[in-house]
């Protein structure tokens, strides 16, 4: 499914992971309102794919959705390469998708930390290597004296990392793997990508919270609010812009990074 125009390299394009509802969705509307070519990754919400396909081609004239299941490797390897076989060319990626599921260290179990350390570290570092490869291969085929092609990957981490709990044990190790390949990507993939985080606070509710306890929960920061859906996107945005930030990540959480929690939000 595609409502992208002719590749043109001029026009920058990203991929966005999980940009088919919630948080990616946001962040991938925000990114095509500045320009950006949006390639909308889902794995099951085709709907919801279709739709924020639409909404992004609205705002730029390009985006097309892909389909993959980032716990299979193969799947993921195969990403990349069929954006840029649709689109032409691929500048960024966002690795916003992400696996949720709730454990304890009484209830931790290999199978738990390997769902979520492959979709949640092992498709993000499988993208950013993707991505140098095709820069790579973009450098070689350019005419001589032409600039260096320059990309980056924006990896969603959790202000979490700053402020742990217990709760959520399997995903905090993964998003604890992603923060730490931030740094070793970032060394790895220079110059040719920039690698940064982005860590939320609590930014959206869920089935989890009634949104008067979310409204309560959301205010409980230094700064009396934690992060908004606009907030993200905008720092996201500010990482991919910006050519002089890599291997460090940029919390916005109104500060609750700062501050003591003993549970999860979700379990307060």
């Amino acid at each position: 499914m595609s409502l992208a125009p002719p590749a043109r390299i001029s026009v920058p394009t990203v991929l966005v992971t999980g940009a088919a509802r919630r948080l990616g969705r946001e962040i991938a509307l925000a990114l095509a309102a500045k320009g950006w070519r949006v390639a909308v990754h889902y794995r099951d919400s085709l709907d919801d794919a279709t739709k924020t396909v639409a909404d992004c081609a609205h705002l730029t004239g390009g985006a097309a959705a892909f389909r993959a299941n980032l716990d299979d490797e193969m799947a993921v390897r195969g990403l990349l390469p069929t954006v840029v076989q649709a689109l032409g060319h691929v500048d960024a990626v966002v690795n916003s998708a992400s696996t949720f599921e709730h454990d304890t260290h009484a209830t931790f179990s290999f199978a738990a930390m390997e769902k979520h350390m492959r979709s949640n570290a092992g498709a993000a570092i499988v993208l950013a290597q993707a991505l140098h490869t095709h820069l790579s291969d973009r450098q070689q085929q350019a005419a001589p004296n032409a600039p260096a092609p320059a990309g980056a990957v924006v990896n969603l981490l959790d202000q979490k990392l700053w402020n742990q709990n217990p709760d959520f044990f399997s995903y905090t190790l993964s998003k604890a793997a992603l923060e730490a390949a931030n740094t070793m990507l970032a060394l790895a993939l220079s110059p040719l990508v920039r690698v940064v985080g982005v860590a939320p606070g609590l930014t959206l509710t869920s089935h989890l919270l009634s949104d008067a306890k979310f409204e309560a929960l959301h205010k409980l920061s230094p700064l009396g609010r934690s992060s908004t859906a606009q907030d993200v996107a905008s720092t996201v945005l500010f990482a991919l812009q910006n050519q002089s930030i890599t291997g460090t990540t940029l919390l916005v959480d109104g500060g609750q990074h700062l501050m003591r929690f003993e549970r999860d939000f979700s379990l307060m």
